[in-house]
């Protein structure tokens, strides 16, 4: 049941756009398909993504008051958590936004990966009617690098983006003395720097590891984000110096 409503829903479509795109694009290019199918899936989860990153904003900016509500309840951990949910709640805040986009994210992931790990030949039998024949896929990207194998280059661009995505999204939180930090406080710094140095280096092993179709995905997926966070930010810095 879940494998059809899988198939159905996410990997079918999923292949038949990229081939019903790379029918239509200039030398039959399997790279620039996967940039625009790319493209395409950010455009039709941009709600969802967008309700995520103004969330995390505005939870950063009433960080101050929850961290008071924290301080004021700590040793009653329910109470804790039912005010800050409160303070959400009243400043139109749903903490689990990003979560419903993960879910929606990982099976549009897991079918791009199965799509791109063997793709040597088109699958007929996966095509829906209307697309007719598709004789040529083209799997050099831009007439020079073969996406059907691994690429240093494109490797080194997706743990690039990922830097920079995770750097825009992950602002450096407040300078606190050595002294004066909590394990708490020295856990959150710990992670920072996990995710804005170890995470892309990560990346790009993972990326050599497969086809740099898929590098090429998660970079153009890095790319699109970045400029969304970019456009976010500024909005809500325009926002904050008008409320001033």
């Amino acid at each position: 049941m879940i494998g059809n409503i899988y198939q159905i829903v996410f990997f079918q479509p999923l292949y038949n756009g990229l081939i019903f795109l790379t029918k239509i694009l200039p030398f039959n290019d399997l790279g620039l398909a996967i940039v625009f199918l790319t493209v395409i899936v950010r455009f039709i989860l941009f709600p969802l993504s967008h309700k995520s990153i103004v969330t995390q904003k505005k939870i950063k900016i009433l960080e101050p008051e929850i961290n008071k509500i924290k301080n004021k309840h700590k040793e009653k951990q329910e109470e804790q958590t039912k005010q800050i949910m409160a303070l959400y709640k009243n400043h139109g805040i749903n903490p689990f936004s990003g979560f419903f986009l993960i879910l929606i994210q990982l099976p549009v992931f897991i079918a791009l990966y199965t799509i791109l790990r063997n793709f040597s030949a088109i699958n007929s039998d996966l095509l829906y009617s209307f697309l007719g024949v598709v004789e040529k896929v083209n799997t050099s990207f831009l007439g020079l690098i073969d996406i059907s194998k691994p690429s240093y280059l494109i490797s080194i661009l997706a743990g690039l983006s990922q830097f920079f995505q995770i750097k825009l999204s992950l602002p450096p939180g407040k300078k606190i003395p050595q002294k004066e930090r909590s394990f708490k406080d020295e856990l959150q710094r710990s992670m920072g720097i996990q995710m804005r140095y170890v995470m892309p280096v990560f990346i790009f092993f993972i990326a050599q590891r497969f086809s740099s179709g898929l590098a090429l995905y998660w970079t153009t997926s890095n790319i699109f984000a970045i400029f969304h966070e970019i456009i976010v930010a500024r909005k809500a810095k325009k926002l904050e110096q008008n409320g001033r």
